[in-house]
């Protein structure tokens, strides 16, 4: 089965800095894509004009592929890591928890074209880092050249989690095939140019998602450059939460493990640091009655699938807390519940 996205359906940002399409768009609950595909998460494209800087936040531990098409990407980090990545080049980065990023356009006259491939992380704590490496058009033309693999198959770069990305460079009438194992799918995005998937056509910025079949067979109508992902079997998903019914689900944890007295001090501080951003955190009522704490949450957090605006904003000011008064014992405790892993590991 193919499943198409076309490129109009991409959301578009557009800043005075930069301009960027997102193929997939986890605000977007409505959208089948919000969730990415598989081990894909996010697959973003950008352009920046001279000069002009982006600040990566991945707030989390994070594998982003980050592909040059055209101009320099130069990058630092809170680290002290810095460099660029050229026309041609490939970098595959290990963002931690904790550890600032920032890109710019290294020219001062030309724009930089870039893509970014997020990949779901497989597991927390990897030490941050960064690796390139170009891949030249003889290595990728009229063939599916793999740049990324858990594996570093073919000299490609090393990536933690179960997906092997390839690059093809395609002159017009050319024709290649890719095998998919069993329980396999894949994900292809046109950089440029048009293509035939099956009797399926796709532009430049279209994507499509093929699963269900042994093979991807793919035929360049004109010059073409495309991405093509093989992913593993999608992750199990969790059942998506209102913000309510999320701030329950810490509220008690933090009940099983500090009692109700800490854990209505421990979320008042957290909510007090977060009003300046979000004030709606003012209707958040702690009181308490009899010997028991109860709350009272603010109407936005049942608005949404998934932590609301400023649940996020309370949760960013409650991980450190908890963190400096409590040690590192008790968000450990919080990561052994599926849909608190993310958030409790965020804090180290």
């Amino acid at each position: 089965m193919i499943t198409v996205r076309r490129s109009q359906e991409r959301r578009h940002d557009r800043r005075r800095r930069r301009e960027a399409w997102l193929t997939f768009n986890p605000q977007d609950r409505e959208d089948r894509f919000a969730d990415g595909f598989g081990t894909l998460e996010l697959l973003d494209e950008e352009r920046l004009p001279p000069g002009a800087a982006v600040q990566l936040r991945p707030g989390r531990d994070a594998e982003i592929l980050t592909y040059v098409l055209e101009g320099t990407l130069a990058y630092a980090d809170s680290a002290g890591r810095s460099g660029a990545i050229r026309t041609g080049e490939f970098q595959h980065m290990t963002a931690a928890r904790g550890v600032r990023h920032r890109e710019w356009n290294a020219s001062r006259t030309d724009w930089a074209h870039v893509f970014r491939i997020w990949l779901r992380p497989k597991d927390a704590g990897r030490e941050p880092g960064h690796v390139q490496k170009r891949f030249t058009a003889a290595e990728c033309r009229d063939r599916l050249c793999v740049v990324a693999s858990p594996d570093a198959r073919r000299g490609s770069l090393y990536v933690h989690q179960d997906v092997v990305v390839h690059l093809a460079l395609l002159e017009p009438g050319r024709h290649v095939v890719h095998e998919l194992a069993h329980g396999r799918s894949a994900w292809i995005h046109v950089v440029q140019g048009e293509v035939t998937v099956g009797d399926v056509v796709l532009t430049t910025g279209d994507g499509a998602g093929v699963t269900g079949g042994r093979a991807v067979s793919l035929t360049a109508r004109e010059s073409a450059s495309i991405l093509l992902l093989d992913v593993g079997d999608q992750p199990a998903r969790l059942p998506k939460l209102s913000g309510t019914a999320l701030f329950k689900m810490i509220w008690d944890a933090l009940v099983d493990v500090l009692g109700t007295a800490a854990t209505a001090t421990i979320v008042r501080r957290a909510s007090r640091r977060a009003q300046p951003r979000s004030p709606e955190l003012g209707e958040l009522a702690i009181e308490r009655v009899d010997q028991e704490y109860r709350y009272v949450v603010p109407r936005s957090f049942d608005q949404a699938a998934g932590p609301p605006a400023p649940l996020r904003d309370l949760l960013d000011e409650l991980r450190p807390l908890l963190a400096e008064l409590t040690g590192q014992a008790v968000l450990r405790g919080l990561e052994r519940v599926p849909q608190l892993r993310e958030w409790a590991g965020a804090a180290r």
